[in-house]
């Protein structure tokens, strides 16, 4: 009997991990876009299981070739890029010309690279519930804000 339990519960994990990868946001891949998929890269800290979880997200829904750069800290990123502090999470990707702040959907990702806005890059303070790489669940929309050339910034998008 106790056998029987492991095995089903074993199965209800994989059941339920198989569902979440599944799962995808609005479109399930980048739009096509010239040198794309060479220019990603993904700082976070190699001590964060959360970034870890958003990495594969971003690989597993965005690209594939993507480059995870573990760091014993990432705040000379954020300084070199001019990520506000008041924006700043616990990770941040370079996606060509644009960094790209916290746990971001890629459907503002998909959006960054389709207008190509002249600003440094987008950005979601904290780590929402709910948002990819986070557990819980969704409570509100999340606000992207752009981060302008001069450090100002303001919402962008909500999802």
């Amino acid at each position: 009997m106790g056998k029987r339990k492991y095995v089903w519960g074993a199965l209800a994990l994989i059941v339920v991990v198989g569902i979440f990868l599944s799962v995808s946001p609005k479109g399930s891949s980048f739009p096509a876009v010239d040198g794309f998929e060479k220019d990603i890269q993904i700082f976070k800290s190699s001590s964060c299981g959360c970034c870890g979880i958003y990495a594969d997200y971003f690989q597993r829904k965005g690209n594939s070739g993507a480059k995870v750069v573990n760091l014993p800290s990432i705040d000379s990123i954020k300084e070199n890029y001019g990520v506000p502090s008041a924006l700043q999470s616990c990770h941040t990707a370079i996606v060509g010309d644009y960094f790209v702040e916290g746990h971001i959907p890629l459907e503002a990702v998909e959006k960054l690279l389709t207008e190509k806005p002249d600003i440094k890059g987008i950005a979601m303070s904290g780590m929402p519930s709910g948002s990819p790489g986070m557990p819980g669940t969704k409570s509100g929309d999340f606000v992207v804000y752009a981060v302008n050339h001069d450090g100002s910034f303001g919402e962008w998008m909500r999802i």
